[in-house]
């Protein structure tokens, strides 16, 4: 009987963990959704600025260029030498 009693409690907590993960997924949905939405609207909003005022440049600096080589280097030259 006490059998019965363990599993009947673990199919309600199952169930709950269902429901919820479910309600979490909907949220995550509604979430991703308006992110996109969001990015979609700052895009078209910014790309119609430009168009308003063309002359206007970012007054972002461009970005550094790559200074450092990176050389290539054996394995074996990295070994320990045993004399």
């Amino acid at each position: 009987m006490v059998l019965w009693g363990i599993a009947g409690v673990a199919l309600l907590v199952a169930l709950a963990a269902l429901m919820t993960a479910r309600r979490v997924a909907r949220k995550l949905e509604a979430l991703t959704q308006s992110y996109w939405e969001l990015r979609y609207d700052f895009t078209r909003l910014r790309s119609q600025v430009t168009r308003l005022d063309p002359d206007e440049t970012d007054d972002a600096p461009p970005p550094p260029a790559a200074t450092t080589q990176v050389a290539f280097v054996p394995l074996s030259s990295m070994k320990k030498k045993h004399e």
